[in-house]
């Protein structure tokens, strides 16, 4: 009789790891929803493919490994995995560069260090550091939101991921960017001068990053992970913020709810910092965990 190895833990609680990986899929949904209808099909081309190279990947180190490729498959950290570094990428990536960072997250950042539960590195941030570090004009190339450009339709989204060089796409600075070079005009001069800031931060920001605090609020409720990391993140960088904004100046670098709501705040905060592998453990470690991410965030930008 065959027997079926898998790894530790061999006692299991209430909510098993297919089941939690579903809540993640499940609680991205709001932030996916609301970043196509602002920046149209090319996020979800890019999760579509994303899935599709992270589950032949997976399959070809779990074979290489000798594991049983079905029962791991269905785990659903793949897609996980293939999820968050694709909503992480500027939409309309071409297929290469998505596929080039899926091999690293899945490759080398799960496997090489003995897959799900052994990787010192959260593999999607992983893929993302690689790509970044690589392909930095790609990395940075983010399209205008509905409201400044027209959004391409589906057919241009594959065209673009599929057909890179056959589809002209439109890219302009993100709002941290403007925020970042922005030298000269008052907060109140810079609002009313750039048609890429909304209400509250950029335009169409806002409403990605309130999308992804209602997921990650649906993963608290849940009791995927605890409160402590994703809220001392928010805090510590809501902190430098206002002790960094002086009102309004030319070298005024936003104010708090600015940082809350542009990029990928909500996003890093509830569905990166509290991944389950590579995280703190205690409760203290989770709340300086959080706090210096946030801390390093706000110098980043």
């Amino acid at each position: 009789m065959g027997l079926l190895r898998i790894t530790s833990p061999h006692a299991h609680g209430p909510m098993s790891t297919p089941r939690v990986m579903q809540n993640v899929l499940l609680a991205t949904l709001p932030g996916v929803i609301v970043l196509t209808h602002f920046f149209g099909f090319g996020t979800l081309v890019n999760i579509a493919w994303a899935c599709v190279v992270a589950l032949a990947c997976e399959a070809l180190a779990l074979a290489l490994r000798r594991r049983p490729v079905t029962f791991y498959l269905k785990d659903y950290s793949a897609l996980v995995t293939a999820t968050l570094l694709a909503t992480a990428m500027p939409p309309y990536s071409p297929w290469w560069l998505i596929a080039v960072g899926i091999a690293g997250a899945i490759l080398l950042a799960k496997h090489l260090y003995g897959g799900l539960g052994y990787n010192p590195f959260n593999p999607a941030m992983a893929g993302y550091v690689i790509l970044l570090i690589s392909f930095p004009v790609q990395m940075t190339a983010w399209a205008p939101p509905r409201g400044l450009a027209e959004v391409p339709g589906l057919l241009e989204a594959l065209r673009a991921c599929f057909l890179p060089g056959s589809f002209d796409a439109v890219t302009m600075a993100t709002p941290l960017d403007i925020m970042r070079q922005n030298d000269s005009l008052l907060m109140e001069d810079l609002w009313s001068q750039t048609p890429q800031l909304g209400r509250w931060a950029g335009l169409g920001w806002e409403w990605v990053n309130l999308a992804f605090l209602a997921g990650g609020a649906w993963l608290l409720y849940q009791r995927i992970f605890t409160w402590h990391a994703p809220l001392a993140m928010l805090a510590s960088l809501s902190l430098m913020a206002a002790l960094f904004y002086d009102g309004g100046s030319s070298a005024s670098g936003g104010s708090p709810l600015f940082h809350l709501l542009s990029g990928a705040t909500m996003f890093g905060a509830f569905f990166i910092v509290t991944d389950p592998v590579t995280s703190a453990v205690s409760v203290r470690g989770r709340l300086i965990y959080g706090a210096l991410i946030g801390v390093l965030v706000y110098i980043i930008r």
